[in-house]
C-alpha cells in the first residue's frame, strides 16, 4: 500500500484506534507535545494493536516482531487540551516483515496531526537472527483486519 498524501490516508480503513491521554509532563516549553512524545504514543497503539490482534509476544520459542524503521512526518501540533487517537493497520506483510501506517488524529475536527510509517521484522532472540513471518501470524492478522494483503517480492 503506497501512501503519496494525506487524501490516502484518510481512505485508509483503520480498524484500530486508541484513545491517548496528553498528560502536562508531553508539552514543551513551545506549548506542543513533544515530538519524541508522539513516537511514545505511536508505540502505545503497537502494543494495543498486537493486543487486539492476539499476538503473544514473545512466543514460546523466543520469536517476536521487532522494530527496525521507523518514519514520522509530523504535521499539525498537538495541545494540551486536545483530544487525539492513535490508529493502527497492518499495510502490508511480507517475507519476513510486516509495514505499519499509523496516524494520530484530532478526535474533534478529524486533522491528522502525524503519520508513523513502521517496519518489523519477524525475529527469535534465543537464535539471534531474523525468520520468516510465521503463517499463524498472517492468519491473526488477516483475520483482525479482515483483508489478505499480498507478501512482498522475496
Amino acid at each position: 500500500m503506497e501512501i503519496k498524501d494525506i487524501e490516502d490516508l484518510r481512505n485508509i480503513e483503520f480498524n484500530h484506534q486508541i484513545d491517548i491521554q496528553i498528560r502536562f509532563s508531553d508539552v514543551d516549553a513551545f506549548g506542543h507535545v513533544n515530538n519524541a512524545m508522539q513516537i511514545t504514543y505511536f508505540d502505545y497503539g503497537k502494543i494495543q494493536y498486537f493486543d487486539a490482534v492476539k499476538f503473544r509476544f514473545p512466543e514460546e520459542d523466543g520469536s517476536a516482531l521487532i522494530v527496525v524503521n521507523v518514519n514520522v512526518d509530523f504535521m499539525e501540533q498537538i495541545r494540551l487540551k486536545d483530544e487525539i487517537v492513535v490508529k493502527t493497520k497492518i499495510c502490508e506483510i511480507g517475507h519476513k516483515s510486516v509495514k505499519l501506517v499509523q496516524v494520530i488524529e484530532d478526535k474533534n475536527n478529524g486533522h491528522i496531526k502525524s503519520v508513523c510509517r513502521t517496519v518489523m521484522c519477524g525475529y527469535n532472540a534465543v537464535n539471534q537472527e531474523s525468520i520468516v513471518i510465521p503463517d499463524k501470524w498472517r492468519k491473526l492478522i488477516n483475520t483482525y483486519e479482515q483483508y489478505c494483503p499480498l507478501p512482498d517480492d522475496k
